[in-house]
């Protein structure tokens, strides 16, 4: 005997609920959240006629990281940097990095990451794989990032906390000002990031 056709609507509409509510759940595993400029630092450091290290920031930026905690292998990280505003203390040496002889800022302002890849090592570690891109050479950069923390700001909005730091060498990008004994071709970057949930 067939069931009356309310009882079968029921049916249907029960089914398609369970599954609108596994595909959000699926949806939810993965969240954005937005780079908080403020609260973040992208710092490098370089090494001065093999003596001492001068230190440098960068003090413009803005992206978005995408954090599954499930399934770390969605997860994501986009960065723009703005080349114009690095920051070393001494604003003749800025302008200075600012020329073609460094980032060449005016031909190219904007300096890029984006992942490729996440790879989970531990419960607090991930491996991030992914594209930098500086004075228009695009290069691979493997990087260990260090969960730092999870809370709420006094807004009450969702903060993360992520930290990295990892070595490029300057002359794979066409920096090659001092490589004569100047400044050393090595280049030390962290990266200490505060997301803010979207």
């Amino acid at each position: 005997m067939r069931k009356p056709i309310r009882t079968r609507l029921m049916a249907h509409l029960a089914i398609l609920a369970t599954l609108v509510g596994s595909l959000q759940s699926v949806q939810a595993q993965a969240v954005t959240y937005r780079i908080d400029p403020v609260h973040s630092f992208i710092i490098f450091r370089v090494k001065h006629m093999n003596t001492g290290f001068a230190y440098g920031r960068f003090n413009t930026f803005s992206g978005t990281i995408v954090v599954d905690e499930k399934n770390p292998a969605n997860s994501s990280i986009e960065l723009e940097i703005d080349a114009n505003s690095v920051d070393t203390g001494n604003s003749q040496r800025d302008d200075h990095l600012r020329n073609p002889d460094f980032f060449n800022a005016r031909q190219f302002p904007k300096i890029t990451f984006k992942s490729t890849r996440v790879r989970k090592i531990n419960d607090t570690t991930v491996e991030v794989q992914g594209n930098l891109t500086m004075r228009g050479v695009t290069r691979p950069v493997t990087a260990r990032v260090t969960f730092t923390g999870k809370g709420r700001n006094p807004r009450g909005q969702e903060i993360i906390g992520f930290e990295t730091t990892f070595t490029i060498r300057r002359s794979q990008f066409n920096i090659n000002y001092g490589l004569n004994g100047g400044l050393a071709d090595e280049v030390r970057v962290t990266f200490a990031v505060e997301g803010i949930r979207q």
